[in-house]
């Protein structure tokens, strides 16, 4: 569904290369996992993906195919029809990515009014369906909402359900828990293990937790300083890591015994 064919993306302003040659495939109804450290790669990635990547300040090479259309080399005019309706991303901090003074509900259906012919009722019927699906109480009510007076958790959901409203085939989540409490976090893996089983959406999951990733991956690539050093599917991973830097990262997850010992 989605390939990516040795991607190569280098920033006017560094000496290396912020994302040199990756390969990979995101079958239909997989949730991959991209994980590394700050700096490793895996926002450029995401970026070029989603057609955000600034492509003034850096230049860059290689296929991003959805289903055999490229991203990479297409018109802004023709990323702006695929965006949204075939690509959703949810990013890290809600807060930011939300227009404070529009109601959460207007942000929610704003797809709808670009991409299809609904009436604004219909529009509005269709998010608040949404915000219901994205297990949102009184969804009625959080239309209404800035989102200001939306909790961290309650925001993440919001954009969340901006990001389906139109199903998608694939969801770019770019650390889409790192903001939240551990109660919040689990479940908003659960909602997103429930959005794939029920819309069969294809999902890139952006994170340094290697915890998160093993809860909700099935595939899982490593990113060191811009390369892929391994990838496979997430426990043999987890269980049988093949590249140094893949141990040492797993080696660096925190365990209740290693907890007990820095107390």
């Amino acid at each position: 569904m989605l390939e990516i064919r040795d991607l190569h993306v280098k920033f006017h302003n560094s000496n290396r290369e912020a994302v040199g040659g990756v390969s990979y495939t995101i079958e239909d109804g997989e949730i991959q996992g991209l994980v590394g450290e700050s700096g490793s790669g895996k926002t450029v990635t995401a970026m070029s993906i989603a057609g955000l990547l600034p492509r003034k300040q850096c230049s860059y090479s290689g296929q991003i195919l959805l289903d055999g259309m490229d991203l990479l080399h297409a018109d802004r005019n023709e990323l702006r029809k695929i965006h949204g309706r075939h690509i959703g991303v949810v990013f890290q901090e809600p807060m930011s990515s939300m227009n404070p003074l529009m109601k959460v509900g207007h942000q929610v259906e704003e797809v709808l009014l670009l991409h299809t012919n609904m009436t604004a009722e219909e529009r509005r019927r269709k998010a608040i369906e949404t915000l219901d699906q994205v297990e949102l109480n009184n969804p009625e009510e959080v239309y209404e909402k800035y989102p200001h007076e939306l909790s961290g958790g309650m925001l993440q959901r919001a954009m969340i359900a901006a990001a389906i409203i139109i199903r998608p085939k694939l969801l770019l989540l770019d650390e889409p828990t790192t903001a939240l409490d551990v109660t919040i976090q689990a479940q908003i893996l659960e909602l997103l293990k429930r959005l794939n089983k029920e819309y069969d959406a294809s999902m890139l999951f952006i994170s340094h937790n290697l915890n998160v990733v093993r809860k909700l991956c099935t595939e899982v690539a490593v990113m060191q300083r811009g390369l892929l050093v391994e990838e496979g599917k997430t426990e043999q991973v987890f269980y049988n890591p093949q590249h140094e830097y893949t141990k040492r990262l797993i080696a660096a997850i925190p365990t209740r015994n290693k907890r007990k010992e820095e107390c």
